[in-house]
């Protein structure tokens, strides 16, 4: 047993470093081939793999 398993504390936020939610702009941001540089293609290729990932489960 832990020193804390049994110590209820109510002031702690589990969401604490959660940022909040801010209104956006609306402005959507388009992806460009032409000005993306190695570390923007290796990003997008991890966010396909990802997505890919996402929709098997």
């Amino acid at each position: 047993m832990g020193r804390d398993e049994h110590k209820k504390n109510t002031t702690r936020n589990p969401l604490a470093q959660t940022p909040k939610m801010e209104k956006t702009d609306g402005i959507d941001v388009e992806f460009s081939n032409e000005l993306a540089d190695t570390d923007d293609l290796e990003a997008k290729e991890r966010s396909e793999k990802a997505d890919k990932r996402a929709k098997k489960r």
